[in-house]
């Protein structure tokens, strides 16, 4: 050490002014470094259940660690340069994944007190109270370079992960769902049984991501997130990811954590392989949601069929000329009484008046119009979307499905 430099606190050129001395001390406690391992291999075992479950390599690797430990408390007592975090060089970098940072507190902490223990029983009652001072300023600066360690392990695992993440995002946008995919999902943790669903939302200008995955996870979802270009594409699992509606609604209480603008949930997948079908209708749907300013903010893609029809999206028109318009031209009743109805303006007795019906049969109908499709024509919007319906499948030319 330069002579000019202050030596550290707790160190024996701190504390000792004899080179003799300061030499002495260090002989007599290298000389009880081996016992001091053995006292604290066996203090782990006897004090901590978790180190007795580990495999037979990594309790060699902590008798190592604790090993360089002790020999590094004597390397750094003398006042030599010593980085406390070369301590953990001796473990491989595995080791950071297979045990935890508290773990690794609580080896350091049964090191440092067998330590104390030790020096209390093997070296001279002269010596104990520069060693004493000394493990404890030792063990401070070791449990700083564990933390160091684990902090960029961390920073390190969380880049990684972002990565892996926005890779999946990128495969069910692209609909590119294989088993390298599914796997890249399950090593972030993402539930293998779960339905899932994607929602799309604008980018928000600043990183609120982590902010958004906390409060999802407060509501019960899983979520896997990922801006790309001006939206934010999220792929919500979990148990409560159920049915349409009631999964929407869940997903509007995050509203605050999304960028101004609509929120465009798609249809529910049965995992995350069935998920790019959610995602084509959650995109078409926002890109269609602003030729609907007055509805929700959170809304169903199966809510915007009419805009995203017009849009051009082929989906949007099938459903709407194949499925809803099929459902009422497999009853010519119910096809006439819908047009009559919508013609009407909506009016019973106008549309009994001219279809030659009675009013309640007309009522009837109506009611058996929301039964097949799912839209009641008495509602504004549902009108429109039925009227849509009933253009498109007169162009398309449905092929009657029976009645």
């Amino acid at each position: 050490m330069d002579s000019t430099q202050r030596p550290r606190a707790g160190t024996l050129p701190s504390q000792v002014g004899s080179t003799r001395t300061r030499a002495a001390m260090l002989k007599r406690l290298r000389g009880a470094t081996s016992t001091m391992n053995t006292a604290t291999l066996a203090a782990m075992e006897s004090r901590h259940e978790w180190f007795t479950q580990l495999d037979a390599e990594s309790r060699s690797w902590i008798n190592l660690l604790a090993r360089s430990g002790i020999d590094g408390f004597v390397t750094w007592l003398s006042g030599e340069d010593f980085e406390p975090e070369s301590v953990f060089a001796a473990a491989p970098r595995a080791m950071a994944g297979r045990i935890s940072l508290q773990q690794t507190v609580d080896l350091v902490r049964t090191t440092t007190e067998v330590v104390e223990e030790q020096i209390q029983h093997l070296l001279p009652r002269g010596d104990r109270q520069a060693l004493l001072l000394g493990i404890v300023h030792y063990s401070r600066e070791i449990a700083f370079g564990a933390a160091a360690i684990y902090a960029r392990a961390a920073e390190a695992r969380g880049a990684w992960d972002s990565r892996i993440e926005a890779t999946v995002i990128d495969a069910v946008v692209r609909a590119e769902t294989d088993e390298s995919v599914l796997s890249r999902a399950s090593t972030l943790g993402w539930p293998s049984g779960s339905k899932v669903v994607v929602a799309i939302a604008a980018a928000p200008k600043e990183a609120r991501i982590e902010d958004l995955r906390r409060a999802a996870r407060h509501l019960g979802l899983e979520m896997l997130a990922a801006p790309q270009g001006d939206r934010l594409v999220c792929i919500f699992g979990g148990a409560r990811i159920t049915e349409p509606v009631e999964t929407c609604d869940l997903i509007s209480q995050l509203e605050d954590h999304f960028a101004d603008g609509n929120v465009i949930v798609g249809p529910i997948a049965d995992n995350l392989a069935g998920a790019p079908s959610s995602a084509r209708a959650a995109a078409s749907g926002f890109r269609a949601a602003k030729a609907w300013p007055e509805g929700p903010r959170t809304m169903l893609s199966v809510d915007l069929l009419p805009e995203r029809a017009l849009a051009g999206d082929g989906h949007a028109r099938r459903t709407l000329a194949h499925d809803i318009y099929g459902a009422l031209r497999g009853s010519k009743e119910l096809l006439e009484t819908c047009v009559g109805f919508l013609d009407s303006g909506s009016s019973t007795e106008a549309t009994a008046r001219a279809l030659f019906i009675h009013p309640n049969t007309v009522r009837y109908r109506v009611k058996r119009i929301q039964d097949v499709t799912g839209y009641n024509p008495a509602d504004a919007r549902e009108a429109y979307v039925l009227r849509m319906a009933i253009t498109l499948g007169r162009l398309v030319g449905t092929p009657q499905t029976g009645a």
